[in-house]
C-alpha cells in the first residue's frame, strides 16, 4: 500500500508539471501576439503614409496673382493689353463737366499669368500724374474696363486740378511700369492719348451775348480798315480806269 501510494503521488507531481508548463507556454503565446500587434499596425501606418506621400501632386514654375503656380515656357510671347474705347484712331476729347464719365476699355493678349492688380493713371503733358478710377488708380487683376469720372476728382481734389491739356494713359501691374518684358506676364502699356476741356458758360441773348462772326456791318467794317483792303481798292480802280483810256482812244 505505501509503495503504491508513493506511485499515486509521483503521477500528480508530474502531471501538475506538465500542467504548468502548458499555462506558461500559453502566457508566451498570448505575449507574442500582443508585442506583434502594434508592430503590424505601425507597419500598415507607416505604408498607408509613404503610399499617400506618393499620390500627393507636385507643381513647379513661377506665377503672380494667384496661389497656384504655373509653368510658363521661354518661348511664349509677352502679355499685351490693346485699348478698345475709345478708338485710337484719333486723340479723343472729353468734356470736364459735371456728369461726364469717360469709360476705358482694353482686352489681353497672351496673357498667360493673371496680374495680381492692375494701374491706371493719366499722364498730363505737364507731367502730372492723376489717378483714373474710383480706387485711386488700383483695380483688379482680371479688369478689363474702367470708369472715370473727371469732374468729380477735381471737385475731391481742389489742390490737384485737372489742366485742359493732352494726356496719356498708362495701365501696367503690380510690377511696376518699369517692368522687363517676359513671357506670358503682362507688358506696360502707354499707347492712348486722350485730352481734356472745360466748356464755356452759357450767356444767354438777352444777356448781351454776342455772334462776333454774324454781325454783317462789323465784318465790313473789319474788312475796310484794313490795309490790304484799301490797296486793293486802290488797285482795282486804276485799272477799271486804266482800262477806259484805253478804249476811248481805240474809238477815236
Amino acid at each position: 500500500m505505501a509503495a503504491r501510494t508513493q506511485i499515486l503521488e509521483r503521477q500528480n507531481q508530474q502531471g501538475g508539471q506538465q500542467g504548468g508548463q502548458q499555462q506558461g507556454g500559453q502566457q508566451q503565446g498570448g505575449q507574442q501576439q500582443s508585442s506583434a500587434a502594434p508592430t503590424s499596425s505601425a507597419s500598415g501606418s507607416a505604408s498607408q503614409s509613404s503610399s499617400a506621400g506618393s499620390q500627393a501632386p507636385s507643381a513647379s514654375g513661377s506665377g503672380s496673382g494667384s496661389g497656384s503656380q504655373l509653368n510658363i515656357p521661354q518661348t511664349a510671347p509677352v502679355g499685351e493689353l490693346s485699348i478698345t474705347q475709345p478708338v485710337q484712331t484719333t486723340i479723343a476729347f472729353f468734356k470736364l463737366a459735371q456728369s461726364q464719365p469717360i469709360t476705358f476699355a482694353w482686352t489681353f493678349t497672351d496673357v498667360l499669368s493673371t496680374p495680381a492688380s492692375l494701374t491706371v493713371s493719366a499722364v498730363c503733358e505737364n507731367g502730372v500724374t492723376y489717378p483714373v478710377g474710383p480706387t485711386d488708380g488700383v483695380i483688379p487683376g482680371t479688369a478689363t474696363s474702367v470708369v472715370w469720372d473727371p469732374y468729380a476728382f477735381q471737385q475731391s481734389n481742389p489742390n490737384s486740378p485737372l489742366a485742359q491739356a493732352t494726356y496719356t494713359l498708362n495701365i501696367f501691374d503690380e510690377r511696376g511700369p518699369g517692368a522687363a518684358r517676359a513671357p506670358g506676364l503682362l507688358q506696360a502699356n502707354s499707347a492712348l492719348r486722350f485730352a481734356l476741356y472745360t466748356p464755356q458758360a452759357y450767356t444767354p441773348i438777352a444777356s448781351g451775348w454776342q455772334c462776333s462772326g454774324c454781325n454783317v456791318n462789323g465784318m465790313i467794317s473789319q474788312y475796310t480798315a484794313h490795309p490790304a483792303f484799301i490797296s486793293i481798292f486802290a488797285t482795282i480802280l486804276i485799272m477799271f480806269l486804266s482800262g477806259i483810256a484805253v478804249i476811248r482812244n481805240g474809238l477815236h
